[in-house]
């Protein structure tokens, strides 16, 4: 029988992980020749090399990779435990680790106030990225649960819509055309317009629309912030198409009206994922069922004024609309 401590797999599966001694040292806050001797000392309990160095990157042999998988088995098995042991006693503790696009840090944070409050045990590894990495992420199964924006191309995942996005136009104040009600979308024809970059689903779905009605529009520049994309509509360069969620937290308040442009808002949903077949924790489990039974008041709570023309104006949605929300449980889709 090998033997190993658990702090040593520890060690080896995060060096594997990063394939990096240094790099494996600063996730654990160890240092580099600690990390290199714990793994020369279980590479000697195994008694076969565990990695290979190729220059300056470690790769792994047969044996690591075997050592990988079941060091990855027993840490999933040890959380489970814990986790378990945490439900028996009454109590919802752990960590949650959670991927989210870029654009969900507008309101993520709001939703995870309210959560932690309620389950103070619970701690939140929060990792806000871009889409081509958080699809690398689901690949790998690196995070618990994923929020994005649009139902992903890979299959063998559970998909559950449980919020309203909507993508509404937004023009600075004093545009020609704020205020002005049921504006016939072919008025957008040569505006001068800020388009997400190229690969955005943000950009794909306005240029969609564009497409159906002839609508052409002067794309004056390409941005890849939505913060960049506010403060230049702000500064006159143009209008654009973005989340409503890119307004919760407005920071150029009375510089931006919303054009109540027809077709629009384009109705999108915030979706949560986890890799099918996973068996979630307990936490994700719970996080999970929060979404899900609080998404209708989250729109109200979040999507203030759903249809309004200025950001002066915080309406609350249409009381119809309300009823609609409380009356559509999201269902989970397969893809």
């Amino acid at each position: 029988m090998i033997h190993a401590t658990l702090h040593q797999l520890k060690v080896f599966e995060a060096t594997a992980r990063h394939g990096s001694f240094t790099r494996a040292a600063e996730e654990l806050y160890l240092t580099q020749p600690t990390v290199s001797i714990q793994v020369k000392q279980l590479t000697k309990a195994v008694g076969l090399p565990l990695f290979e160095q190729i220059g300056k990157r470690l790769f792994l042999t047969e044996a690591g990779q075997k050592l990988l998988d079941t060091c990855q088995e027993i840490f999933a098995g040890l959380e489970k435990f814990e986790m378990s042991v945490a439900d028996l006693k009454g109590m919802k503790q752990g960590q949650l680790k959670l991927a989210v696009i870029t654009t969900a840090k507008y309101f993520v944070p709001r939703l995870l106030g309210p959560f932690c409050k309620q389950y103070p045990g619970i701690d939140i590894s929060l990792k806000v990225t871009n889409h081509q990495r958080l699809q690398e992420s689901m690949a790998a199964n690196e995070d618990d649960l994923y929020i994005i924006s649009q139902t992903p191309t890979q299959p063998d995942l559970d998909v559950h819509p449980f919020l309203e996005n909507p993508l509404i136009v937004l023009a600075p104040t004093g545009h020609p055309l704020a205020h002005k009600k049921n504006i016939p979308i072919e008025m957008l024809n040569d505006e001068p317009f800020i388009m997400r970059e190229p690969g955005s689903g943000t950009r794909k779905a306005v240029e969609l629309l564009f497409d159906e009605h002839n609508v052409k529009v002067r794309v004056r520049l390409e941005l890849g912030s939505n913060e960049a994309i506010k403060q230049a509509i702000a500064g006159g360069l143009g209008i654009s198409v973005l989340s409503q969620h890119t307004i919760i937290s407005e920071g150029t308040s009375g510089e931006l009206d919303i054009l109540d442009v027809q077709g629009f808002p384009i109705e999108r949903h915030w979706y949560v994922a986890n890799v099918a077949g996973k068996q979630l924790s307990v936490v994700a489990q719970t996080f999970l069922k929060y979404l899900l039974d609080e998404s209708p008041a989250m729109a109200k709570r979040l999507l203030p004024g759903l249809g309004s023309t200025s950001l002066n104006s915080p309406d609350s949605t249409p009381e119809h609309d309300h009823e609609a929300l409380e009356n559509s449980r999201p269902t989970a889709l397969k893809v």
